[in-house]
């Protein structure tokens, strides 16, 4: 596991460099990052799904961002995006083609599912977390519109 942990903190530091992530944030990001994994590789020991334990991981991964992100006074963005990264089903989405081109529809039909809801519970954990965040703003459509009078 924390071998795991060192190459996922590598990664994730890695893809900040290729996103222009500042050098002294940059290692922040490598950290939330290896947390996602940790909580994400440690939820199914307990019982949990790997969707659920995807949607967990990236909650905390995002209120996270959050968090750090007011504290250093960068984009949210900055922290969120390379963070995670780990959590993004880029094998399962190669099995799933692969299937399919072998002609094994039926195992590609349910790898594909699950690539989905996986894809699905990491966009739903960042958006909750912006929702929380967002509360005593005004609401979410308030951070993006203009006050019109």
């Amino acid at each position: 596991m924390i071998l795991e942990l060192i190459f996922c903190f590598a990664a994730t530091v890695a893809f900040g460099v290729i996103f222009n992530v500042p050098n002294r944030v940059l290692w922040i990001g490598g950290v939330i990052g290896s947390l996602a994994w940790f909580i994400y590789s440690t939820l199914p020991t307990y019982g949990m799904s790997d969707v659920f334990a995807t949607a967990v991981a990236s909650l905390v991964c995002a209120t996270f961002s959050h968090l750090l992100a007011k504290k250093y006074r960068v984009p949210v963005t900055t922290f969120s995006i390379p963070a995670i990264i780990p959590l993004v089903p880029g094998s399962k989405a190669y099995f799933t083609m692969l299937a399919f081109v072998e002609g094994d529809y039926l195992n590609g039909i349910q790898l594909g599912v699950e690539t989905m809801l996986r894809a699905g519970a990491i966009a739903a954990g960042l958006v909750f977390a912006l929702s929380i965040f967002s509360i005593g703003k005004g609401g979410i459509g308030q951070r993006y519109e203009s006050r019109r009078t």
